[in-house]
């Protein structure tokens, strides 16, 4: 069987990039900024709904946009740009060939299928379960067909994945261990063939209830399992964006880890223990154990919150140290205030790495503690901490990559550079707003899912105080802000890779087996050099040693508020 050898190297980067691995990330790629498209415009939908003062859809047409956009958005536009990150990571990075493309391309048509059948199931308006679709709601058979289809195809291209590993590790095409990105990217596929296995698990004995051969479903089953699935999404990509945000950090400012090897470890750590820690929505079920939930929201949620600050402080701490190095060394924050933060693929990455942390990371941990779960519990601050980790972390790491990926791998010039430049702080800022005075509704009690937190005509309604219609008045214009800046990268992205001045490269060429091999590693210093005299005090990253301090004080401050809140429901005299 012949063999594709095709390569081209980036003049600009030295990346090398294999013509069918290079085809199949351009295609999921795009696969997923169409998703987002779809997503996005049902988003502005749905928050213009849940604004008080406009509640622009009636309830059957809300709770159908709420399901098509959850799963736009958190499904197929997510895990579409993961396949074409595992793809880059494997491939580009390992410089070696893809495996099996042929395959590859199965499992992109199997997620393209997927994804347009359950589009079709909520759009023709009986499949309206929302992201959860909790039984004994019901959704029409393609609605569960469709997903099951998407996850065999996300699997496929996993397995895929790991084969592009061991083709590199068999070919020589790289020296030593595999890059940290790419190890990043390994965690993230191991968590994703668990989070696949789990929503098999529990999706194809739904679709066989769907179609009548299967008589029943319990529900406390059902979401038990299904959360093995639904929150270790999440896990994905928390473990994909952090490798982008590496990616980034070394693209930019050629920085280099601070220390590798604790890096590799925190990653360890989240595959031991991420998606263990991840049971918030089911601490207030009876059907799990309070030994469970003790070991769930205690020693797994540290070893996974451990893992998340070493990251945390990695990214920004090496490129501290590789901006002082460059002679930005004046004081604590010269490093930071010198950044290029013109440049969309920094802005993005750090604002995405801030909200992540300050945001979704101090509200998952608060939310994981099973006593102050109770009072945020199906409120409103769910999809707030959600939006702060999945939107503000991950979708905008991933609109930093792309700023990156389409001079080099769209092999176009960016169109519309100065709005560029704006539309990460529009989109972040906005969606790290919009993340907030959710949050804020929720601690007041706003449930989520509700077309009306009025409860207009009921027979026992419910009045929330005045400052909880003002906080979801807030978080709609915020949520709207969000939305332009969406439609902004949608333009740039799709103006630039259609449109845009092609960039002349040089083409592929076929490289023998023998000349892709990699060059023996070079020899190791004796004395390897160190950092010098950069840093204060003795802290080569002391900026960065600041910001944690900083953002420590913010997580004990945050966090005994919430243990106020919880005493007020509770009085005792």
């Amino acid at each position: 069987m012949a063999v594709n050898r095709n390569f081209r190297t980036c003049p600009s980067t030295g990346l090398v990039y294999h013509e069918p691995a290079e085809k199949l990330i351009r295609w999921n790629a795009v696969a997923g900024v169409v998703s987002l498209l779809v997503g996005g415009v049902l988003a502005l939908l749905v928050t213009l709904t849940r604004w008080p003062a406009v509640k622009l859809l009636p309830p059957d047409w809300f709770y159908l946009a709420l399901t098509a956009h959850g799963l736009d958005m958190l499904v197929f536009w997510i895990i579409f740009f993961e396949i074409a990150v595992l793809y880059f990571a494997a491939s580009t990075l390992l410089k070696c060939r893809l495996a099996t493309p042929k395959v590859a391309w199965v499992a992109f048509w199997l997620m393209i299928v997927g994804a347009l059948m359950n589009n079709f199931a909520v759009f023709k308006g009986d499949s309206s379960v929302m992201f959860t679709s909790y039984v004994p709601m019901g959704a029409h058979p393609l609605f569960y067909l469709g997903l099951i289809l998407f996850a065999v195809g996300a699997l496929i291209a996993v397995f895929v994945f790991f084969g592009t590993l061991v083709v590199g590790k068999a070919e020589k095409t790289y020296n030593g261990s595999v890059p940290l990105v790419t190890f990043g990217a390994i965690t993230a596929a191991i968590i994703a063939t668990f989070t696949i296995a789990a929503g098999a698990i529990i999706l194809i004995p739904t679709f066989l209830w769907s179609v009548g051969l299967v008589s029943h479903i319990d529900s406390l089953m059902y979401r038990t399992v299904w959360w093995g699935f639904g929150h270790s999404s999440q896990q994905i990509n928390v473990a994909a964006h952090v490798s982008v945000w590496y990616a980034i950090a070394a693209i930019v400012f050629g920085a280099k880890p601070m220390s590798e090897k604790v890096s590799r470890m925190a990653f360890v750590l989240y595959i031991l223990f991420l998606q263990l820690a991840s049971a918030h929505h089911l601490l207030a079920d009876p059907g799990l154990t309070s030994n469970w939930k003790i070991f769930n929201t205690s020693y797994a949620m540290y070893l996974a919150v451990l893992a998340s600050m070493v990251h945390g402080l990695t990214v920004p701490g090496a490129i501290e140290v590789a901006q002082r190095e460059k002679g930005f060394n004046k004081g604590f924050f010269e490093w930071l205030r010198k950044a290029p933060w013109g440049n969309p693929c920094f802005s993005g990455m750090f604002i995405s790495l801030v909200g992540f942390g300050f945001l979704g990371g101090i509200s998952g941990v608060m939310m994981g503690t099973e006593q102050l779960n109770l009072i945020i519990h199906n409120t409103i601050y769910v999809p707030g901490h959600f939006h702060a980790t999945v939107v503000v972390g991950t979708t905008l790491a991933f609109m930093a990559l792309t700023y990156f990926l389409i001079p080099t791998l769209f092999r176009r010039e960016l169109m519309f550079p100065g709005m560029a430049k704006w539309q990460p702080y529009v989109y972040g800022l906005g969606m790290c707003a919009f993340s907030v005075f959710m949050m804020g509704a929720g601690t007041l009690g706003v449930p989520r899912r509700h077309w009306d937190m009025a409860f207009s005509g009921a027979i026992l309604p419910h009045e929330f105080p005045g400052t909880a219609y003002l906080m979801m008045g807030i978080m709609a214009v915020s949520g709207i802000a969000a939305v332009v800046g969406g439609a902004m990268y949608l333009l740039i992205t799709v103006g630039s890779v259609f449109f845009g001045r092609k960039i002349e490269t040089p083409g592929f060429k076929r490289v023998p087996v023998r000349e892709g091999m990699a060059p023996p590693p070079p020899p190791v210093a004796v004395a390897p050099a160190g950092h010098g005299a950069i840093g204060l005090g003795g802290f080569v990253a002391p900026g960065t040693f600041v910001l944690a301090m900083i953002f420590l004080v913010s997580f004990v401050l945050y966090y005994f508020v919430n243990w106020k809140y919880l005493s007020t429901v509770w009085p005792m005299n």
